[in-house]
């Protein structure tokens, strides 16, 4: 409603999500190209919307071909529902199974990844960081701020750090190691003379095209557009990087590789 009635669509880049295949689907037959049309078609009626800009696959989906997958969201885009394609919590070499496929086809391109990346979590630097480079694929990782425990002092506790069982289920694990990161982020923030929250986000942005960001109130959309502002030092971030220990898969992820 905000959309259609305080902004201009073509000033808004407006992204959406699907999930794979239920066993509803599977049982009766429904391919994977009905079902990214099905999908698609819900969120466009939900959102009162024509098209959207990015259109993302939420997760990768181990019981239906890719094939399928790729040919449902070219569909997609040669209809004029989808400007472009994503894909979130895959591996490095998903997103270039699929992508090979659709390039041998003519067909469209995932242009973007949406993993689970920040300054306490840092595996996607293994395979997809490059492989994202040298594709020109965007990174627009999730959880930049570790679900608040980037933009918080050691100690300092919220709402959602108490209740979040899954944030909770990442990160607690790590909590000690982590702890030590956090620390530094705290200490250049206070040098600096700003947020841990902008502290954390200089340092993805240097790394990711967008990172996402939830925010709940004005304060959290100004700590963000001051982070865009605020540049690192080559020391500075080498300082926020040293700590780092390789953490296992945790989420989506960690199921998946499972």
């Amino acid at each position: 409603r905000v959309l259609r009635d305080f902004a201009r669509r073509e000033d808004v880049v407006l992204a959406t999500k699907f999930e794979p295949r239920t066993d509803e689907e599977i049982a009766n037959g429904v391919t994977g190209q009905q079902h990214v049309k099905n999908c698609l078609d819900a969120s466009l009626k939900r959102l009162g919307m024509d098209y959207v800009d990015l259109y993302i696959c939420h997760m990768w989906d181990y019981r239906t071909p890719i094939e399928e997958i790729m040919e449902g969201l070219n569909d997609a885009v040669k209809a004029g529902k989808v400007r472009a394609i994503g894909i979130s919590n895959c591996y490095a070499w998903q997103l270039a199974q699929a992508n090979y496929y659709a390039r041998m086809h003519g067909m469209a391109e995932f242009v973007s990844v949406q993993g689970h990346y920040n300054l306490i979590f840092r595996e996607e630097e293994r395979e997809m960081a490059p492989f994202c480079k040298a594709e020109n694929i965007a990174m627009t990782p999730y959880s930049a701020l570790a679900a608040g425990r980037l933009s918080r002092h050691p100690g300092e506790s919220s709402k959602r750090l108490e209740e979040d069982n899954y944030a909770k289920f990442k990160y607690d694990k790590t909590a000690e190691t982590d702890g030590v990161i956090i620390d530094r982020v705290a200490e250049l923030a206070e040098k600096r003379g700003c947020t841990m929250t902008e502290i954390a986000l200089a340092w993805l942005l240097t790394k990711v095209a967008s990172p996402i960001c939830g925010a709940t109130n004005l304060s959290h959309i100004t700590g963000l557009v001051n982070a865009v502002e605020l540049k690192l030092t080559t020391d500075e971030i080498a300082y926020l990087e040293e700590p780092y220990v390789p953490h296992a898969l945790v989420g989506v992820m960690a199921q998946n590789h499972g």
